[in-house]
């Protein structure tokens, strides 16, 4: 079907994110990335989604299919199990009465760009005879730790250190959650073991991240499969600046405090913020919440923290902050801004490649999925921050992130680090601007649709 359109008409690629924001933003960078080589890009998310959080990216069409929760989203699932059995059996339906729709509209798809989280999108496209690529929003180190797993080379909790292809030894606790303490999430446990179930039928496997970034293990994975890293999603006029006026996502499932945020910072001195944020879904203890406060008024700096409105009933009783707290903030707008010296992150991959493509020194705080992996990545291989310890509670606690804080605003380890986080930015750019190595990909991938 795809065949008959080809030669009048642009290419178009379904994109089709887990629908999480920390999976629809790389895949809307991505498709602006083929807009501007002229391929036609249609988003895919669900109903909810859409209806809450309309896109300002005009120029990249939303398709909203159901995911069987389409008045309340995620939320009103009542588990993870619930909603992803559900997402899988209705989702598959509604993935292929889009389809179906397309082509009787006059719009027929070449290829489908799925979420790794969502496999069986692969099984719908093939129904239709239509290529696909396996897209993975997570670090290449963290797919290697996956895939063996899910070969049963590495045990689940793993007994002692873990050792895969061109990583270095890690601790259990370097590990993905899901890898050293399965138990609390199994439903989460069978997505991120089983996104390889099906990926050797796939056309094409995407990375969101660089070469140079992970290079060794590149090169692993692409022995395996025809992998293509198309990273760091970051909008445009963060890296090489070619797409005009790319300088959001373009959908935000939170409401910001932009202004409120921008005039704070304005009036702070150059590197003297630091700024606190543990991502759209991370959730801390009350006890965790407390130590991360008094830390920070303890501290003596300025700090700029992300404390959500569901979070907000967890800070200390009475707690009167030396900072700015608020909500919500447009995240590379602060991190691009010349007042932040150091962002206290939770390590999800998204906020480590915005702080790697900015050049900003990291305090890594994980907390579950892939983040500790992301940390131990952060700190001993690229080299631009410090991770803190925990307590034999698990806790972090003042006294430790005060140190670290410290460490990296004033002491000389902060000195390497932002000379490091430095050198990362140079490359993250260089991989996207013209002939750059992710530039590259996406061309050979524009290539083969075209073919």
């Amino acid at each position: 079907m795809a065949e008959q359109h080809k030669a009048t008409k642009s290419p178009h690629v379904l994109l089709f994110p887990f629908p999480s924001q920390g999976h629809i933003n790389p895949l809307i960078q991505f498709g602006k990335r083929l807009l501007s080589k002229s391929v036609k890009t249609t988003l895919v998310t669900t109903i909810y989604i859409a209806k809450t959080s309309p896109s300002s990216n005009t120029s990249i069409a939303v398709a909203p299919i159901s995911d069987g929760f389409d008045d309340g989203g995620y939320m009103t699932a009542g588990s993870s199990e619930s909603y992803l059995e559900t997402f899988h059996q209705v989702g598959s339906k509604s993935l292929a009465d889009l389809i179906k729709k397309l082509e009787t509209e006059g719009n027929p798809v070449d290829a489908i760009v799925y979420d790794s989280f969502v496999p069986w999108a692969l099984d719908v496209a093939m129904e239709f005879g239509i290529k696909a690529g396996c897209f993975f929003t997570q670090a290449c180190a963290v797919n290697d730790v996956y895939y063996h797993v899910y070969k049963g080379v590495v045990t689940v909790p793993p007994p002692a250190t873990v050792s895969v292809p061109e990583l270095p030894e890690l601790q259990p606790w370097e590990t993905p959650s899901f890898v050293h303490n399965p138990g609390p999430y199994p439903g989460w446990v069978h997505i991120v073991f089983n996104q390889f179930a099906n990926i050797h039928q796939a056309r094409w496997v995407f990375s969101n991240s660089f070469y140079k970034l992970e290079e060794k293990v590149i090169d692993w994975m692409r022995k395996m499969w025809p992998l293509m890293v198309v990273g760091p999603t970051v909008p445009s006029m963060y890296l090489d600046k070619r797409l005009e006026d790319d300088q959001d996502y373009g959908m935000s499932l939170l409401k910001s405090n932009h202004i409120e945020c921008m005039n704070w910072l304005n009036n702070k001195p150059k590197g003297s913020v630091v700024y606190v944020s543990f991502g759209s879904y991370g959730e801390l203890g009350p006890e965790q919440m407390e130590e991360v406060a008094l830390c920070l008024n303890e501290s003596g700096v300025n700090f700029l923290w992300i404390v959500r409105e569901t979070e907000k009933a967890k800070l200390p009783k009475g707690y009167v902050s030396n900072g700015l707290i608020v909500s919500w903030c447009r995240q590379l707008e602060v991190l691009a801004h010349e007042a932040v010296g150091c962002f206290v992150t939770h390590c999800g991959f998204n906020s480590t490649l915005e702080t790697i493509s900015l050049g900003v020194p990291i305090v890594a705080m994980p907390h579950w999925t892939d983040q500790p992996t992301n940390a131990k990545c952060l700190e001993d291989i690229w080299g631009v921050g410090v991770r803190v310890k925990v307590d034999e509670n698990g806790i972090v606690t003042r006294a430790n992130l005060v140190s670290c804080i410290k460490e990296i605003m004033e002491g000389e380890r902060g000195v390497l680090a932002k000379n490091n986080a430095s050198k990362w930015r140079e490359f993250a750019i260089q991989a996207m601007s013209e002939g750059g190595s992710s530039d590259k990909d996406i061309n050979e991938f524009v290539s083969q649709l075209k073919e």
